[in-house]
């Protein structure tokens, strides 16, 4: 007989991040596609599934629809069963719970009574936006042989980037594997410790409920790091690190999204999809139901990811191609990731471009320079855009969804954001 999960995961999927421009105007990041197939919400789908944790909350709020259409039932995960499955839990108004999520904390604080019910032993609470690789049963039982009320994933960063992430001091009580946390502090300005916390928090339930409630008690701001962390280690309680040494892509901006999804390409790719094991809900977009991929006889692709339903009859060089996309003969793609469903006329250039889905690019269009290597030169466009025939772009431009053609009548220069 199937016994009942150990562990409730919770993972924080509802926020849209600013940075992250047009891509989030209408989902949250953790639809943001991602891979050429997926979504970046996947990825700890898939983990938790590969960790064999089946019991799973996904906290949305902004624009769920997108969220909500391509978690489906959970079957892409195979989270369909007695004792698993996936739930979704959107903000609600009623006797208890009546307000927005004010924040990340505040999230799971709404939904005490769904922890209680569950009865968990470990409450493992993740963020849906990140790009990683992890296996969690081994920080569950890192946490469990700890007897930690608190144990947070952490990664080593250069202490010249500490201070965009909450920080840890750990000791070295568990040499490379982890420590206690001595101290922790949230963006400091000055950082002088560099274990960043993932995001990745293992709790000892009752831990968990009586800081959370304490904290909705006392404060004016919800957050785990700025407010979660502090208080438990100011309580004296039992926290750990959990030190993490494998890839984990941070894209919180388009120029981190474009560098995460590069490093799919070349000989030796930081990210394997297929040795990670990523599933995705192949319904959603109808993605199972495309063409295989047809790529023309005078087509020339090198270093790309392109998926099924594209078809490829330019150039296409070190990108990323999602279904649907028809590049035309005498086209070049170059350093873009392309998202469902574009298309590129005869003619057009685009280099180091991230356009949204169900746009077009008219003939001879230049979208972003030859040659840019800078990362801080992507230029990115918003879904149902049509771009004329001739119109040229350059680097680091932002484009707004659905504009009306007229808006790109004259060159628009490196830099602008059209809205």
């Amino acid at each position: 007989m199937k016994l009942k999960p150990k562990t409730l995961a919770m993972v924080l999927a509802g926020g849209r991040v600013d940075e992250l421009n047009v891509l989030t105007y209408y989902r949250p990041k953790s639809a943001v596609p991602f891979g050429g197939f997926a979504r970046v919400i996947d990825f700890p789908l898939s983990n938790l599934m590969n960790s064999g944790l089946e019991q799973i909350a996904i906290l949305s709020q902004f624009r769920s629809f997108s969220l909500i259409n391509h978690i489906g039932s959970g079957a892409a995960w195979d989270m369909i069963g007695r004792y698993r499955g996936i739930s979704i839990l959107p903000p609600s108004t009623g006797h208890a719970s009546s307000s927005w999520y004010r924040g990340s904390a505040d999230s799971v604080y709404q939904n005490i009574d769904f922890i209680r019910y569950h009865k968990p032993e470990v409450v493992l609470i993740l963020s849906g936006d990140h790009i990683y690789n992890m296996n969690y049963q081994a920080l569950i039982d890192y946490h469990k042989e700890k007897n930690a009320d608190l144990t947070m994933a952490c990664l080593s960063v250069p202490k010249e980037n500490a201070q965009r992430f909450g920080v840890a001091n750990i000791d070295d009580e568990d040499g490379a594997l982890g420590g206690r946390v001595l101290q922790y502090k949230e963006k400091p300005q000055q950082p002088k410790f560099n274990w960043a916390s993932m995001t990745i928090f293992c709790f000892k339930p009752e831990a968990l409920l009586k800081t959370l409630t304490d904290n909705a008690q006392a404060d004016t701001t919800f957050e785990f790091g700025k407010d979660i962390i502090p208080r438990m280690l100011a309580d004296q309680r039992r926290v750990y690190g959990y030190k993490f040494n494998g890839y984990w892509g941070y894209t919180r901006t388009i120029e981190e999204y474009w560098q995460t999804s590069m490093d799919l390409l070349g000989p030796k790719p930081k990210i394997d999809l297929e040795a990670w094991g990523i599933r995705t809900n192949l319904e959603h977009r109808d993605i199972r139901d495309y063409q295989p991929l047809k790529v023309g006889s005078r087509a020339t692709v090198h270093d790309s990811l392109i998926y099924n339903g594209c078809v490829i009859e330019g150039t296409v060089e070190r990108s990323v191609i999602f279904p649907g996309v028809h590049v035309k003969p005498g086209a070049v793609v170059r350093d873009s990731v392309l998202f469902f469903n574009n298309k590129i006329e005869s003619g057009a250039h685009l280099n180091k471009v991230v356009s949204d889905v169900n746009s077009s690019f008219g003939q001879d269009a230049m979208i972003g320079e030859e040659g840019a290597a800078s990362e801080h030169e992507v230029t990115v466009l918003g879904w149902d855009n049509h771009i004329p025939a001739g119109t040229i772009i350059g680097s680091d431009c932002t484009i707004y969804p659905h504009l009306r053609p007229e808006k790109f009548g004259r060159a628009i220069k490196n830099g602008e954001i059209i809205r």
